[in-house]
């Protein structure tokens, strides 16, 4: 999906299932960076009253599997193999971006980071995902 109008096809795609019930809206999306943004609300709180961590897994998971979705293009489809996600700094309100870029992109695997701040441009969560490349797309789920 390297050209704008794929891009765009791909865009209409997203904040829909998971990514709308956390409100994650997308900002930009090219093969090379994907941002996003979310405001947290106490229905994203753990019992603390602080941004539940699942949430920050979540949207790293989100944004990498797009941006390598969009780079791999019609070669195939991706699926993530690992997240690593760290929880550096306590949020209970406010508006968070998240920031993916590649580290890595081969032939059968990427690996992403995606950076998430609050709106002071603090990071409060840093996490990578693993993909893997799969061009044989009818094995996915069997």
């Amino acid at each position: 999906m390297s050209d704008t109008a794929d891009i765009a096809d791909m865009k209409s795609l997203l904040g829909t299932g998971f990514d709308a019930t956390i409100g994650l809206e997308y900002t930009d999306v090219t093969p090379d960076r994907v941002r996003a943004q979310w405001t947290v609300k106490p229905t994203l709180h753990q019992p603390a009253g602080i941004q539940h961590g699942g949430v920050y897994c979540s949207v790293v998971e989100s944004l990498a599997s797009i941006g390598g979705t969009v780079w791999l293009g019609e070669r195939g489809h991706v699926v993530g193999v690992n997240n690593n996600t760290d929880f550096l700094r306590a949020t209970r309100e406010g508006t968070l971006t998240a920031e993916a870029n590649p580290i890595h992109r081969g032939r059968t695997s990427q690996l992403w980071e995606v950076r998430i701040t609050d709106e002071q441009g603090r990071l409060v969560s840093k996490g990578q995902v693993r993909l893997a490349n799969i061009t044989d797309t009818s094995a996915i789920g069997n």
